[in-house]
């Protein structure tokens, strides 16, 4: 671990980020092929329709997913300054309190969806054509809800602790485990899109053992230990804070969906809805790598904020910026230039393609500047800012987005919804903009940097 740390106060950034990013862009882009490979599955064996129903499950999939998020992320981010801050036993109690919230909510969370599954689901614009696909799909996943979040929480640590392979191989593991199953249980068994959500289940429980696995072995630098895991209040409140933006995030960006859902159901129809759902798994796709990137960035600006080396924060910031800007490019030439291939990999209706080909066009119009933003809001995180993070996450969640699509669909119909998107990225790019001048000119003041 010494080594890993010397690596993280000194090594060059360009080579360190790299290491650092590369196994987690693998892993993070690798999990959103194989939801897209999902979908194409569910649309090529089951059907359109099917689609459109997984399409309405994201929402509630986002809110589960908000709980495991909050805590992985902000206890990823803890371990890493504790880290920085060479106490170990700190990071140790992180990882016990990380785990014991992980069990608790995702046992909770995954039982009250459950039970009140169905009125959420129509709640959420489901229609009588697509709310049995999305219950089938969704009663499933709920069952292995608080596996998701034990396997989600835990890798975020390895990462942060110092083994971003592990990381990166953990995830590859449920990858792998799920593109054997999805195909053996859709097309053989002929269990439809139950067994896509069986599959995705037992993926992530491989993944969940497999970290459990790395944290019980002492050799690991921070691993399990007795009486490390019993929950102390400013454990748990450091990690709601600090994670409080993703969770944040996630659940305006479950509030978003469902009134895309909503509008697209009322301006297009269901097959609208199941256009958004293929437009949605491109644009996570390019989102992932970012994440990626953000994950590699987490250690090694959260470490060197602990040890007070702000000019090599903001170095590493710089880098991480412009590596997302150019992966969110690259996506942006791709959805504009080739829509009709993306579309046609994911279904053979001629009506659910040209709304895909037309719907994306709109909806990734301003897509590179996304990078920057999602950086920008991941970095205060990185060094503890938990209020500006959750701030940045909100503009485009909520201040604007949410405003967007409450007023442009009215007055230009199904293109409103598409275009509600851009708008949002459009301007809350500008409003984050402003805010990390503000922000980077006091941490230069501060460290006495001109």
């Amino acid at each position: 671990m010494q080594g890993r740390a010397e690596s993280l106060r000194a090594e060059k950034l360009g080579k360190l980020l790299v290491s650092y990013s590369l196994p987690a862009i693998i892993a993070t882009s690798a999990a959103s092929l194989y939801n897209i490979t999902d979908r194409i599955f569910i649309g090529q064996g089951v059907g359109p329709l099917a689609i459109s129903g997984l399409a309405l499950t994201f929402p509630l999939m986002n809110i589960t997913a908000a709980f495991g998020a909050m805590v992985g992320v902000g206890a990823s981010a803890m371990v890493s300054i504790r880290l920085g801050q060479h106490d170990r036993k700190g990071a140790t109690q992180i990882l016990g309190n990380a785990v014991m919230l992980n069990i608790i909510l995702g046992i909770v969370i995954g039982a009250l969806a459950f039970i009140f599954l169905e009125p959420i689901l129509f709640a959420l614009g489901a229609s009588k054509e697509t709310f049995p696909f999305a219950k089938e799909y969704m009663q499933i996943i709920l069952l292995g809800n608080v596996f998701t979040h034990l396997y989600l929480g835990m890798n975020n640590i390895m990462r942060a602790s110092g083994y971003p392979s592990k990381a990166m191989v953990t995830t590859l593991i449920t990858v792998v485990v799920n593109l054997i199953l999805d195909p053996l249980f859709i097309f053989v068994f002929k269990w439809g899109i139950q067994g896509a959500a069986i599959a995705t289940v037992l993926s992530q429980i491989a993944g969940m053992i497999t970290t459990v696995i790395h944290f019980a072995k002492s050799k690991s630098f921070v691993h399990f230990l007795p009486g490390y895991m019993k929950l102390k209040k400013v454990i748990i409140n450091g990690i709601i804070s600090i994670g409080m933006s993703n969770f944040l995030m996630l659940i305006t960006g479950s509030v978003v969906i469902s009134l895309i859902n909503l509008n697209l159901g009322r301006y297009g129809g269901d097959l609208a809805v199941g256009a958004f759902g293929i437009i949605y798994s491109i644009a996570n796709l390019a989102g992932m790598v970012v994440v990626g990137l953000n994950q590699g960035m987490q250690p090694i600006v959260g470490y060197n904020f602990g040890a007070r080396n702000t000019d090599r924060v903001i170095k590493a910031f710089k880098l991480t910026v412009f590596a997302a800007t150019a992966v969110t490019s690259v996506m942006f030439l791709f959805a504009e230039m080739l829509p009709g291939l993306i579309a046609r990999a994911f279904t053979r209706s001629p009506e659910l393609i040209s709304l895909t080909i037309s719907g994306m066009r709109l909806f990734l119009l301003v897509f590179p500047i996304v990078g920057f933003q999602m950086v920008t809001s991941s970095f205060f995180q990185s060094i503890g800012k938990a209020r500006i993070s959750i701030f940045l996450s909100l503009t485009r969640q909520v201040l604007f987005l949410i405003p967007a699509l409450l007023i442009l669909p009215r007055l230009i119909g199904l293109p409103g919804v598409w275009l509600a998107g851009s708008v949002s990225d459009f301007i809350s790019s500008l409003v984050t903009f402003i805010v990390l001048r503000w922000q980077l000119g006091k941490l230069r003041k501060n460290a006495g940097i001109t």
